[in-house]
């Protein structure tokens, strides 16, 4: 039994600004504050993983270079910072089991790199995000950044105004259930 964790967390609206269809690094701005906290977390020994939805390759409105471009960018607005990220282009109308809120791409990365889904996180603000969190036995936090001031029905465990509150609550319940030795 694994006993990796991670949080997994939606790009879009999430650790960026929301831009439709971003296909230009210059639009990219991380969310004020991600950068620090994910470098907070990382330090706990979590392991943090991307996991976007994209269909905008399928549709043809972002090229695969701008699509890596926009991704460099922001990881470079993170200071890396970030372990993997899994992207899944299906048209929402031809979906697999990788789109979310299918839970496809949080499997793969659990198996990839010996996490336990259980004791992981997922970030988003879409519901779908929630959704996929939830779909992988993930405990989720909805963001009111990007869409997520319209989503306060998606049944998230937590809801937060941003990522880096959202990180900060990671960490916070994860010290409360497991206290420094007195």
């Amino acid at each position: 039994m694994s006993e990796r964790r991670a949080v997994f967390l939606d790009r879009d609206g999430t650790l960026m600004e929301e831009v439709d269809y971003c296909n230009d690094p210059a639009s990219v701005q991380a969310i004020l504050g991600a950068r620090e906290a994910l470098s907070k977390l990382r330090k706990e020994g979590w392991l943090t993983i991307i996991i976007t939805n994209q269909s905008g390759l399928s549709k043809d409105l972002i090229t695969p270079e701008q699509y890596e471009a926009v991704n460099a960018e922001l990881l470079r607005q993170l200071g890396g910072g970030i372990d993997a990220i899994y992207f899944c282009a299906d048209h929402p109308d031809r979906p697999t089991e990788r789109r979310k809120p299918r839970p496809g791409m949080l499997r793969e990365a659990a198996t990839a790199h010996g996490i336990d889904l259980s004791r992981s996180w997922m970030i988003g603000d879409k519901a779908i995000d929630i959704e996929c969190g939830q779909n992988a036995g993930c405990q989720t936090i909805l963001v009111r950044t990007g869409y997520g001031l319209h989503q306060s029905d998606s049944k998230a465990d937590f809801i937060v105004d941003n990522v880096t509150l959202g990180l900060e609550l990671i960490l916070e319940q994860h010290s409360s259930q497991n206290p420094e030795p007195k």
